[in-house]
């Protein structure tokens, strides 16, 4: 990346990142109800990746830690919020909730609750890519834990058998929920597991985003040119629990401080200051300007909007109310 895209990204990481905190406090509020996975220390996997494609263009999917996902895909902030508070205005009209981000315009085909469900759905994107002869591909970002899911192998098997254009990114952060990764997985490395679906892979520094964005690249292009799939393995680390109902009790504080030394946001702002590209003070201003946009855009927006009408309850249950079977959305 040249240096203006590196000042651009940074600037995109740190609102995922404050967007996110911002989450967190608005469901301590009791402002956001329901389950919430939050993405804080991760932030180089989607950037990265996404960087490296074409957001937008490309198909993405992921499972339900989506919020930042669908950030880099275009999806408006403060849609996205509004959302998390069950409001009309959300991505889904308040009726999806955090893990059910779907922003279609921007094709972020969306976060699925089901463990190893976007497997699949890649899968199924990158066929109908193939068959109309797009130059689009299929980006299916997915947790280490859900590799032990039989759709996992089944899914993989067939995007070679038929050499579909679909990347796989495992952001292997070490935990399925409170369960170590060598407690539950034979292959700890996630990279070596498609060997025997014959299909080319990487593992990463996941907390690097240039090496992220530089293998990221070599994927897409294999991908894009008619190669087959990928898989890709970043090796990542989450800084809060779970979801919000996980005490975050069964990791090592140790552990918890060595990855917390290798925050993706702080490795790039400070590659970026040691090249002269930006100052502390500019990116402290940077921070409160991020922090300002937050709070009097996309919260007020969230806060302000109406709650779900009556008459959405069974708007998009049958399909002769559904306005995508009619013309596009409405």
């Amino acid at each position: 990346m040249k240096a203006a895209d590196k000042k651009r990204v940074l600037r995109e990481m740190l609102f995922a990142r404050r967007f996110e905190e911002r989450c967190y406090e608005a469901y301590v509020e009791r402002k956001i109800g329901g389950f919430l996975h939050l993405y804080p220390g991760e932030e180089a996997c989607a950037f990265g990746v996404l960087e490296a494609a074409r957001p937008g263009h490309d198909y993405v999917i992921t499972s339900y830690r989506d919020h930042v996902h669908a950030l880099k895909c275009g999806v408006p902030a403060k849609e996205i919020m509004a959302e998390l508070f069950a409001r009309e205005t959300g991505v889904c009209k308040g009726l999806g909730g955090s893990m059910h981000i779907f922003g279609v315009d921007h094709r972020f085909m969306g976060g699925y609750a089901l463990v190893g469900g976007p497997f699949p759905l890649a899968a199924g994107i990158a066929k109908g890519i193939k068959m109309k002869g797009g130059d689009e591909i299929s980006i299916c970002f997915l947790g280490d834990a859900a590799n032990n899911q039989g759709v996992f192998h089944e899914s993989l098997n067939m995007a070679k058998l038929w050499d579909l254009p679909t990347l796989y990114v495992c952001e292997n952060n070490l935990y399925g929920i409170g369960t170590r990764i060598d407690r539950s997985t034979a292959v700890i490395d996630q990279y070596k597991r498609v060997s025997g679906y014959d299909i080319p892979s990487a593992q990463v520094d996941g907390q690097d985003i240039d090496k992220v964005y530089e293998a990221a690249q070599l994927a897409v292009e294999h991908v894009r040119s008619g190669k087959g799939p990928y898989f890709l393995e970043l090796m990542t680390y989450r800084y809060r629990g779970h979801s919000m109902s996980d005490s975050n009790a069964y990791r090592a504080k140790e552990e918890e401080r060595m990855w917390g030394k290798r925050d993706p946001i702080i490795i790039l702002r400070d590659r970026l200051i040691e090249a002269g590209e930006i100052s502390l003070d500019e990116y402290s201003a940077m921070d409160t300007e991020i922090l300002e946009e937050i709070e009097t855009d996309v919260i007020k927006f969230a806060e302000e909007s109406p709650e779900p009408s009556a008459e959405l309850l069974d708007k998009y249950v049958l399909a002769e109310n559904d306005p995508w079977v009619h013309g596009g959305a409405k």
